[in-house]
């Protein structure tokens, strides 16, 4: 059985990716697909998040395992885990985190299964666009925000003055005892 994935970008409007891959593949193999499509670095700690239908995160799946094992919440790991054993129906939705410093991500969807076939390697089925950079360039961000300096005058955290009738002390009283 194969997966057919699609993969858009809120940063780049036509940038579209589509991958084929098998569903026996891991989701490491799926995270190598998505890196070479986009000629990124293998340098960052990615995961992928199943999602449900409104976008919110269901389940993450992570590049390493970060647990301590104190906790009751099921870990998955990229290279241990399949994608057939946590995918199954088309119109899945997955978001897959790229430069988890600023959270920055891919949104995918489970676009078709192909059954009877399947594939030894992933396969790029369509490429458009240009992707988002890997990684946010913190320098050339505050050098374009140097000129529009913002002038933080006494106005711009509301009146200038300050008037005692609008402070309540009743309202800060503190009690000796649980409230």
């Amino acid at each position: 059985m194969t997966y057919k994935f699609r993969i858009i970008s809120d940063e780049v409007d036509n940038y579209l990716r589509e991958i084929k891959i098998d569903a026996e593949a891991t989701f490491l193999n799926f995270h190598k697909a998505i890196l070479k499509s986009n000629s990124y670095k293998d340098d960052q700690m990615t995961s992928f998040f199943i999602c449900d239908d409104d976008w919110e995160k269901q389940c993450e799946i992570t590049l390493e395992d970060m647990g301590d094992g104190a906790s009751d919440i099921d870990t998955y790991v990229m290279g241990d885990t399949k994608l057939n054993e946590l995918l199954d129906d088309e119109k899945q939705k997955l978001i897959y985190v790229f430069d988890p410093l600023t959270d920055r991500c891919l949104f995918m969807e489970l676009s078709e299964i192909i059954t009877g076939k399947a594939l030894k390697n992933a396969q790029v089925s369509r490429s458009e666009g240009t992707p988002p950079p890997q990684n946010v360039d913190f320098e050339e961000i505050l050098k374009k925000h140097t000129d529009n300096v913002l002038d933080l005058d006494e106005s711009f955290y509301g009146d200038e003055g300050f008037d005692e009738e609008e402070f309540d002390p009743e309202g800060f009283e503190l009690t000796d005892g649980p409230l």
